[in-house]
């Protein structure tokens, strides 16, 4: 049985515009990344997902446990960290289609932090947003056939893998298997299963950039829960997905103009008409957001451009 989702124009796009970037990875010289990008994304995926948990501990402090220092902190943010870097530095040992393995996995994240880690709860919960009850989870009774249909569905499913990443993750987030540890089991979870779609993942931090769009997550989240399927939030996950596989083309492949030259080249297609971030983009074609944000800004600075409008809105003009 299929978790209930639809297949958008968006998503498909999506999916195209990952797969073209991956082509583009796969087509460098030296596509292999040096090992220090292994240890920063390592980092930032353990620091990222922790803190949409609530842990505050910073980058500096994190690194500093991945090399064995002492740090001075809550001694349940140190656990979590050694916990996390655990589960994160066995990925290449994980069947991501196995559930004895899901389970396994979160023992180890959820050692010395929640009752019965590993364990499907054994208890009915709801989650609570301000006063509020926003989501009962499915009763515990039904925990075991719901998961292992969700597996067996992650497994065999006939969907790009991609999509089947982002459905597992919701779907895992709306059955709430665990008492505690089921947001960062399930970033994880994700994590591996595009690392198992492609290895350039073990070397990207999607957790870093959900972190940085972390009310857009939620949002996501609670936007499936209303519609009573996943699309808008498989729809936001492919967004990060590519965010974060184009950022980081941009440190294995920096842009072969400056800043200066493509703001030139794109003075030369968009004259004195307005256009988007998005717009500057598509003239350019291998740039990243990060990339053309940064751009924008500095066109802003030094006044090449005007600039409208906020966030999404947002449009410039040269000057």
């Amino acid at each position: 049985m299929n978790p209930p989702f639809t297949i958008t124009s968006k998503i498909l796009e999506d999916i195209g515009r990952i797969e073209r970037l991956i082509g583009r990875v796969e087509g460098l010289h030296q596509p292999k990344p040096q090992p220090h990008l292994r240890k920063s994304n390592r980092v930032r995926t353990v620091q990222g997902s922790l803190a949409i948990e609530g842990n505050t501990l910073d980058l500096e402090q994190v690194t500093a446990l991945i090399e064995g220092k002492v740090v001075i902190g809550k001694k349940e943010e140190i656990q979590e960290v050694l916990n996390a870097v655990k589960v994160y530095d066995s990925i290449e040992r994980l069947d991501p289609y196995s559930m004895k393995n899901f389970l396994k996995s979160h023992g180890v994240m959820m050692r010395d932090l929640a009752d019965r880690p590993g364990k499907l709860r054994s208890s009915n919960v709801g989650i609570i947003k301000g006063s509020v009850v926003s989501h009962v989870a499915p009763q515990a009774d039904r925990l075991d056939p719901l998961m292992k249909e969700l597996f067996a569905f992650l497994k065999n499913g006939e969907h790009h893998a991609l999509i089947r990443g982002c459905v597992f993750h919701y779907e895992l987030e709306f059955i709430h298997p665990f008492v505690d540890g089921n947001g960062r089991i399930g970033r994880f979870w994700h994590s591996l299963l595009l690392y198992d779609y492609h290895p350039v993942f073990e070397y990207i931090p999607v957790e870093s950039l959900i972190k940085e769009n972390q009310k857009e997550y939620y949002k996501a989240l609670e936007a499936s829960d209303r519609i009573g399927n996943s699309t808008p939030f498989v729809e936001f996950s492919l967004s990060v997905i590519h965010q974060a596989l184009a950022d980081f083309l941009d440190v294995l492949q920096p842009a072969p103009f400056s800043p200066k030259k493509r703001l030139e080249i794109a003075r030369s297609h968009f004259g004195d008409r307005s256009f988007s971030r998005k717009d500057y983009i598509r003239h350019l074609k291998t740039i990243s957001s990060a990339t053309a944000s940064r751009d924008l800004k500095l066109g802003v600075e030094q006044k090449f451009l005007s600039k409208e409008g906020a966030n999404a809105q947002t449009k410039y003009r040269y000057i």
